[in-house]
This record gives structure tokens, C-alpha cells and sequence, in this order.
């Protein structure tokens, strides 16, 4: 039996070494020589193997290097578009993970930093440390599947106090033609290069920094796209009224549901199981798409009454529980995070310039969904393996 186990292991060990290979090999056209090329799947290699803190020098040692100089060149240097290598993240999560209902979720997480000389940085709220902080901000664009999730894209925020002083951008390596643009802009950005690369999506969903756009809801609507964007109690939305469309806040409109509207059910499962809160929903001014319908999703906690809201356009014979489902969908994407970070060190980087930042973060993003999709398969053999046996 041992031998059989250990036979096992091997097995589990060169798939998974062919498996990187495999993606390595997808990406190595955007190197156009030979050391970068090389030096990125040690780069992979490092971010996915056994290191404690995943910098130059501890990438640099696990590749058998005796100075950081290599891997730094890789970040800074070296002839490579991480922005193509983005490209192939997005087709390789799409060929492996690719569904028709799949949900396209925009978040953002913090990087904690000292100083003032990383780009983009500057004390700001962060939601990885739950105040304000020294901190960078990256939006980024996940795709979540039945078959799995993984992130796609990601923008790095440049708040104004950046934006408004050329000689720190240059200083930074910023590119000239990047100027400010707010959060919700980004995700715009990263969403229009998903849709436009023909990402099979259903769903987009976020949370109140991006769902109190109305620019960003207005342009989902013009692209027929499908959103459950959580939106601030006081965000005015528009119902119809006898005289016309009026604005009401969210937390009015839902007050004035009746107590028999509200039904109990599950949004996923958390870590103590299923989510379970009631919920309502409150139609609201009729687009001009036919087919298709505004509501306001309300979610209201079970243990304390506390309320969360949501502004949805979907088409207009969606159920209560099919909206329900997308807005915790949302949820889980934050323990990719996590992941990203725990995993692959997505926040081990110390670069301090716009390239750097934008590099390593994209190879992060491709060893973790090399991580994702290797558990995913991983999970759905052992449910065919269940299934024969049943």
C-alpha cells in the first residue's frame, strides 16, 4: 500500500511539474529572449514552491541563483509586455474554467507599504488593514465559474496626489498617457477587456465603491450586461411613479416592504456553512430594453437586522434566488486574495516602480491560477471518481 501511495505521489508531483511547464510554455512567446524567458518559470516556480517570502532574494536562492540581480531584471528591465502576458492569463482561466454563467467580480485589495517612493502609495483606506493606511490599491477583475475561480486582470489605483505630480510619476516610471482615473473607471477598463475579448460571463457583481457609480451601471446596461452591485443605504435609485420616474433612497424603499416579502434563504456557503438571511427585492424604473428589469436587492442579517443593498439589472424573469446567488458570489473572491497572498506572495513584492508592480503581479496572478485550476481538476476527478463508484 505505501508503495502504491508513494507511486501516487510521484505521479501527483510530474503532473504537476508538466502542468507549469504547459503554461510556461504559453507565455514564453512574450519573452523575446532567452534569460527572461527561463528566468520566468523560475520566477513561477519560486512564487508556487516552499518560500517563506517571496522577494528577489529568497526567489533568487530557490532558483539556485547567488544574487537577486537576475530576477530584479525580470521585474524591471527585461523585454517583456506584461500586459500580452495578462492576455494569456485571461484565455488560459477562460480554456480551463470557462462557463456561460460564469460571474465576472471587480474587488480591490491593499498592499501595505512604508514610505512614500512606491508608486502609487499614500495613506488610504485600505480594506486589507480595515483603516487607513500607507498602502497601494490594486482593482482587479476575478472570474468565478462553477468549475472554479481565479483572477483575470488587475489595474493598479494612482490617486491624484500621484497624477497631479509629473516629476514623482516619471520618477516612478508611470507612462505619460496614464492620468487619473477613480476606481470604478478601472474597472470599466478591465471589464471592457474582458467582454471585449469575448469572456463567456452572465453576471458582473462588486461592492459599494463600484456599484455607487452610475456611470459604471449605466455603461453595463448599454453593453446588456447583467450586474448585482452592492450600493450604500443613502444611494438614490429610481422607481416609477405616477407623475413619473422619482429618486428614492435604498434604505426607504426598503423599508416600505411588507413583512410577508422577505424570504429566508442562502447566499453560499461560509466557514461555519450556509449563509443564511432573509431577503426582498424592490422593482425599480423599468429600463428601456424590453425584457429587462431594475431592482433593489435588500439583505437583511438574521442576528442583528443589519441591512445590505444592492442596485440589480437583469433580465426581467430572473428569480429572487438567481440574484441572491451573484451577490454572494462576491464574497468568496476575497479568499482568493488570501490565497493570492498566502500562496504565491501577491503582496511579497519590493519594487517600487509602475513596470515592477504591474510584472510581478501579473506572474502572481498566473501561478495562482495555475494553483486554482490545478485544484479544480483535481476536485472534479475525484467527483467522476465517486460517481463510477456509486
Amino acid at each position: 500500500m505505501l508503495e502504491a501511495d508513494e507511486a501516487a505521489d510521484i505521479e501527483e508531483v510530474q503532473a504537476w511539474a508538466a502542468g507549469l511547464d504547459a503554461l510556461h510554455a504559453r507565455v514564453a512567446g512574450r519573452f523575446a529572449r532567452s534569460e527572461p524567458r527561463r528566468r520566468a518559470l523560475a520566477y513561477l516556480r519560486g512564487l508556487l514552491g516552499n518560500v517563506t517570502r517571496k522577494n528577489g532574494w529568497q526567489l533568487a536562492e530557490h532558483a539556485g541563483e547567488r544574487t537577486p540581480d537576475g530576477m530584479q531584471r525580470l521585474l524591471s528591465t527585461a523585454g517583456w509586455d506584461p500586459d500580452l502576458v495578462r492576455d494569456d492569463l485571461r484565455e488560459y482561466v477562460v480554456e480551463h474554467l470557462g462557463d456561460p454563467g460564469a460571474v465576472l467580480v471587480v474587488d480591490e485589495t491593499g498592499f501595505l507599504k512604508k514610505g512614500t517612493t512606491s508608486v502609487g502609495v499614500q495613506r488610504q483606506y485600505s480594506g486589507t488593514a480595515g483603516k487607513v493606511d500607507n498602502c497601494q490599491l490594486g482593482v482587479f477583475l476575478a472570474y468565478a465559474s462553477p468549475k472554479g475561480r481565479a483572477m483575470i486582470d488587475r489595474e493598479l489605483y494612482l490617486p491624484e496626489s500621484w497624477t497631479d505630480d509629473p516629476a514623482r510619476c516619471k520618477a516612478a516610471r508611470v507612462p505619460q498617457e496614464v492620468g487619473f482615473r477613480t476606481k470604478p473607471q478601472l474597472a470599466q477598463v478591465m471589464l471592457e477587456r474582458a467582454l471585449d475579448a469575448g469572456v463567456p460571463a452572465s453576471w458582473v457583481t462588486a461592492d459599494e465603491v463600484y456599484g455607487g457609480s452610475p456611470a459604471l451601471r449605466e455603461w453595463l446596461e448599454e453593453r446588456q450586461v447583467p450586474y448585482v452591485l452592492a450600493v450604500k443605504c443613502t444611494e438614490l435609485l429610481g422607481v416609477d411613479g405616477p407623475q413619473g420616474p422619482v429618486r428614492t433612497s435604498a434604505e426607504q424603499l426598503a423599508t416600505a416592504v411588507p413583512a410577508e416579502q422577505w424570504i429566508t434563504c442562502s447566499a453560499g456557503h461560509g466557514a461555519k456553512g450556509r449563509r443564511l438571511d432573509d431577503w426582498t427585492r424592490v422593482g425599480l424604473a423599468v429600463p428601456a430594453t424590453a425584457g429587462m428589469a431594475r431592482w433593489l436587492l435588500v439583505r437583511r442579517s438574521r442576528s442583528d437586522g443589519e441591512l445590505a443593498f444592492y442596485a440589480c439589472y437583469a433580465p426581467a424573469t430572473t428569480p429572487l434566488i438567481g440574484l441572491v446567488r451573484v451577490a454572494g458570489i462576491r464574497w468568496a473572491v476575497e479568499e482568493g486574495f488570501e490565497q493570492a497572498k498566502g500562496e504565491v506572495g501577491l503582496d511579497h513584492y519590493e519594487v517600487r516602480r509602475w513596470p515592477g508592480w504591474y510584472r510581478h503581479v501579473t506572474l502572481a496572478l498566473l501561478a495562482h491560477a495555475f494553483l486554482a485550476i490545478t485544484r479544480a481538476q483535481a476536485t472534479n476527478l475525484e467527483r467522476a471518481k465517486g460517481g463510477t463508484a456509486a
